[in-house]
């Protein structure tokens, strides 16, 4: 079993079992078992709102008992603490599944994080580029020479 903590300092466990999948069907409409397939893998990943859904509803007994609503739950969860709460729904739901499985399920994960590490990479040296600045330096001379044509145009047209 795997732990995360929110932003309120709350540590919850997150374990998944036939129980769980059945609860987060119920809950969220959402089939953890199509994590097989990949696709569950980058909804979780990319849609921070889905993925508070399912950890809810994977840790709702806990919440329950801590007299934690779904919307407390949803407050508690931003930056580092979805970050952690990511790795451990998805590890645990990779060690949910069967050996065969479990090798494939942890390879695709290896594969979006890889993704994911490289895109930002990039990201963050395109934003470090020497280039950006000269393009942004120049997209506001544009703009600031387009507003001074615009006032003085304006400026010649006679009043009726």
């Amino acid at each position: 079993m795997k732990t995360f903590t929110d932003n309120a300092g709350r540590t919850f466990t997150v374990a998944v079992n036939v129980d769980t999948i059945k609860r987060v069907r119920s809950l969220t409409q959402v089939n953890l078992m199509d994590a097989v397939e990949g696709k569950l893998l980058e909804r979780l990943v990319t849609d921070p709102v889905l993925l508070c859904d399912v950890l809810y509803a994977v840790c709702k007994v806990e919440a329950d008992a801590k007299g934690i609503s779904d919307e407390d739950f949803g407050r508690a969860m931003a930056g580092d603490a979805i970050d952690g709460a990511t790795t451990a729904l998805l590890e645990e739901l990779v060690d949910f599944f069967p050996q065969g499985k479990r090798r494939v399920l942890s390879k695709a994960l290896a594969k979006l994080r890889k993704l994911e590490t490289q895109v930002m990479a990039a990201v963050e040296t395109r934003l470090d580029s020497p280039e950006l600045d000269r393009l942004i330096e120049s997209e506001l001379k544009r703009l600031t020479a387009s507003v001074g044509n615009s006032a003085e145009s304006s400026a010649s047209i006679p009043a009726p």
